[in-house]
């Protein structure tokens, strides 16, 4: 996030120092705004705040103990704007739509995009979004009642409905005449596009086309036809992989029946690419959301209860350890060099789940590619094995003076490392065919996987050996 401060060298030294050199706010800083919070010195409050960019402001909330986010909020005054809103953590607007009345949070609601508006409202309780609903203007109260039919994440939920569309029988003229003369239109657009007499989208004119094209030339000569159309009901993530795919700038939503009801544009997107990467990530952990503002009940819940599951895949190792116990017993080494072998794939494992995860989030790996897919990760996994089994197997012969130990050990690891590979890869797949995430529970039955074959191979390899009774 940056600073809207265009002159540093203009403005109080005081208020200069509120941002360190990673253009974040000091500490000193959001403690003075909250010792004069707590004085009510409103005055003080706005002096402070005023120089900032509302991004800033939306960091200063998040950085506010909860139980005083409220009363910034109130005391902020009109610096709490509709875009301060927008910007700030889901959990972070709770605490302020709490402490603001419905009016004031209506107010703000209206002043954004429908689909900022959506943003804001569809997290409310039931009770909370009907209040804000009945301070809205009938028309805004509307649109944002459509939007929140649609499926929660899909591109009807995420659309802006102020978009500009005409008729391709215009001319160039017209149209420049058409947005000149007409004031409600929206304001902040990158294309224009043009319909047919049912509103569905045949094409699209950027405005520089429109702006370098002579009065008399028809809009359909300089639109361009080719264009890529968003089902409103398609799942957000899937529009931001289209985004990604075809450099859009913005793209037309249309409805079941073909027509046009509104617009995606890339800023929205930007946002979803970075929800859906860091929800990925933090399902493969099993950390739930993850944000440091989340209730502590609901991070517990999320995170226990793959602990648990943990807990259980590693009864199953504990399980076949104490199969060979009495081979533990004869040969300690055996039981030095068994978490090398376990934490070894264990890691390997979650190297080519997290490639295999990315891969199928970003539609890299399809049903077409899956087979040369795993066939390539086995042979990644087969250098890899046989890197590190040369390298664990000197170690141990060295350390021991057993090269049969130092045998077993190196076809143990190379063994557990291919089988890593093979099911980093394809338990990701196998769910995803099933329609389930492969983020969320991948890493769990990779981690099994590979501990509980990591010791049974590598104790039933010593007692086949000989090395061990």
């Amino acid at each position: 996030m940056t600073s809207d401060i265009a002159n540093p060298n203009s403005i109080d030294l005081e208020i200069v120092e509120t941002l360190d050199e990673d253009n974040r706010l000091t500490r000193d800083y959001v403690d003075r705004v909250l010792d004069a919070v707590d004085e009510g010195d409103l005055d003080e409050v706005y002096r402070l705040v005023e120089p900032l960019h509302e991004a800033d402001i939306a960091d200063l909330l998040e950085l506010t103990p909860s139980e005083r986010r409220g009363l910034l909020a109130i005391s902020l005054g009109d610096l709490m704007s509709a875009e301060v809103l927008a910007e700030v953590n889901d959990y972070v607007r709770e605490d302020i739509i709490d402490a603001l009345p419905a009016s004031q949070v209506a107010g703000l609601a209206g002043q954004l995009d429908t689909d900022d508006a959506v943003a804001i409202i569809e997290d409310m309780e039931e009770e909370d979004q009907q209040a804000i609903l009945a301070e809205l203007d009938p028309e805004d109260r509307a649109v944002i009642e459509d939007a929140l039919s649609y499926p929660d994440e899909s591109a009807g939920r995420i659309m802006q409905r102020e978009l500009v569309a005409v008729p391709e029988h215009m001319t160039v003229g017209q149209l420049i005449d058409y947005l000149r003369d007409h004031q409600e239109l929206t304001t902040e657009f990158w294309e224009v596009f043009v319909v047919d007499p049912q509103h569905k989208p045949v094409g699209t004119c950027k405005l520089s086309w429109i702006m370098r094209s002579q009065r008399k030339v028809p809009v359909s000569e300089i639109m361009k036809h080719e264009q890529t159309l968003i089902p409103v009901d398609m799942d957000q993530e899937e529009v931001a992989l289209r985004f990604q795919k075809y450099a859009l700038i913005s793209a037309a939503v249309v409805d079941g029946a073909g027509r046009l009801v509104g617009v995606i544009t890339a800023d929205d997107i930007v946002h979803i690419i970075q929800e859906e990467a860091d929800e990925d990530i933090l399902r493969l952990s099993g950390a739930g959301e993850g944000d440091i503002n989340e209730p502590i009940s609901d991070s517990y819940k999320a995170r226990v209860r793959w602990l648990i599951a943990n807990l259980g895949t590693a009864m199953v190792a504990s399980f076949i350890i104490a199969q060979f116990g009495a081979a533990i017993e004869t040969m300690v080494a055996l039981a030095v060099l068994m978490p090398i072998v376990a934490s070894i794939g264990g890691n390997a494992g979650t190297q080519t789940l997290a490639v295999t995860v990315r891969a199928l989030a970003t539609n890299q790996l399809t049903q077409s590619n899956t087979m040369r897919s795993i066939w390539r990760e086995i042979r990644v996994a087969l250098l890899i094995g046989a890197t590190i089994a040369v390298i664990a197997g000197l170690g141990a012969g060295l350390i021991f003076e057993n090269w049969r130990l130092a045998s077993v050990i190196a076809v143990a690891i190379l063994c557990n490392i291919s089988l890593a590979g093979l099911s980093g890869v394809a338990i990701p797949v196998l769910l995803d065919r099933l329609d389930q995430d492969p983020a969320v529970s991948s890493s769990i039955f990779v981690t099994m996987i590979t501990d509980s074959m990591g010791f049974l191979i590598f104790l039933g390899l010593a007692v086949f050996s000989g090395l061990a009774g």
